[in-house]
């Protein structure tokens, strides 16, 4: 594709400047060149030298610049003559071929479009049509995880990522912002949420090992065609501000796995507030201790088992059936009573719902 983009503004130099002009690639082959025949051809003398050094130089008659990537050159264009007019001409016609193909990229790049159905910064009907245009392959099954890190993410830490999956055909590793980066991942039909999972610890195991980074990753929902990235990418999101607020500990979160704190994450926070007035009509939830809240904890974790839970609590049987009374008259539930310790443990999430205000998308 660079050779057509590259063939039609040399002829143009040509016109402008009155000399030969033409493009060579790393390999040493020339690719455009406003004299025909001469495309094709292979370079006489090596060319690596020169496109580590990075400058002008001329050879047998002929002023040659390399451009492309300011770290790795890709090509070097090369102007007939090796005077002060070779020399101006091959530094504009280098500086002028380069821009084109950096827009040209930005326009074609696989990465680029990715990032943009990624973030629905592209019409849906657009979609396949720049797909079509990358031969790029949409009914594959691909599933976003969205890694961020709360510290600080520099570009260290997207090689890192970009290393661990160096397919770009496949799998592609996108900067969102200055903490977050999304890596869109290639997966087979029916993958199990485990395995999803087992790959976002390899990740951070891997930002923790090769550069000391703690890292939290959500992963968003597998998605059969391009169109549904969007929502994947999304979900991801709405994984991590939920595991934010409801589960703390945990460095991965799948939006699969969020059970009933996503139905709470999408209530709108009036009627939120409004459940736990009726909840709690005999008094506020804040008036419960620490110790009381502790406590409750401790006796959902063990299924409501009174025996197992004061055994795990150090304390006497009798004391555990004295607090839960106590919880009893305070708030009018009984926890030993699935129906009413159900109402509580989603009362509970609900406040912690409401006291983090988590951002939505």
């Amino acid at each position: 594709m660079s050779n057509r983009l590259f063939q039609g503004m040399i002829h143009q130099m040509r016109d402008a400047i009155g000399r030969a002009v033409g493009v060579i690639d790393e390999t040493g082959t020339i690719i455009s060149c406003s004299d025909l025949g001469r495309i094709g051809e292979v370079c006489s003398f090596p060319l690596e030298e020169y496109f580590v050094r990075n400058e002008m130089f001329t050879v047998d008659g002929q002023t040659y610049k390399p451009f492309g990537s300011a770290i790795h050159p890709e090509y070097v264009v090369f102007v007939d003559g090796n005077d002060e007019l070779s020399k101006k001409y091959a530094d504009v016609i280098a500086l002028s071929l380069g821009s084109v193909k950096s827009l040209y990229d930005e326009k074609y790049d696989r990465g680029n479009f990715i990032k943009n159905v990624v973030l629905d910064n592209i019409l849906p009907g657009d979609i396949y049509l720049k797909a079509r245009e990358l031969r790029f392959t949409t009914d594959t099954s691909r599933v976003v995880l969205l890694i961020r890190i709360p510290e600080h993410n520099d570009i260290s830490i997207y090689d890192i990522i970009q290393n661990l999956f160096p397919d770009k055909t496949k799998d592609f590793v996108i900067n969102i912002n200055e903490t977050d980066i999304a890596l869109v991942k290639e997966v087979r039909p029916n993958i199990e949420t485990r395995d999803l999972e087992k790959l976002a610890r390899s990740i951070a195991d891997s930002l923790n090992s090769e550069a000391f980074i703690h890292c939290l990753i959500g992963i968003g929902t597998v998605v059969d065609g391009i169109k549904e990235l969007a929502g994947s990418f999304k979900d991801a999101q709405v994984a991590l501000e939920v595991g934010k607020v409801f589960d703390t500990e945990k460095e991965i979160v799948s939006y699969d796995n969020l059970g009933i704190a996503r139905l709470i994450y999408q209530l709108p926070t009036t009627l939120c507030e409004m459940f736990l007035r009726e909840v709690f009509k005999r008094g506020s939830i804040d008036t419960l201790d620490h110790e009381t809240l502790f406590t409750i904890q401790k006796f959902f974790e063990n299924n409501l088992n009174v025996s197992e839970t004061s055994r795990k609590l150090f304390v006497h049987r009798n004391t555990l059936v004295y607090r839960l009374e106590k919880i009893n008259k305070l708030t009018g539930l009984d926890l030993r009573e699935f129906d009413d310790a159900i109402v509580f443990k989603v009362a509970l999430m609900v406040k912690k719902y409401l006291d983090a205000n988590p951002v939505k998308y």
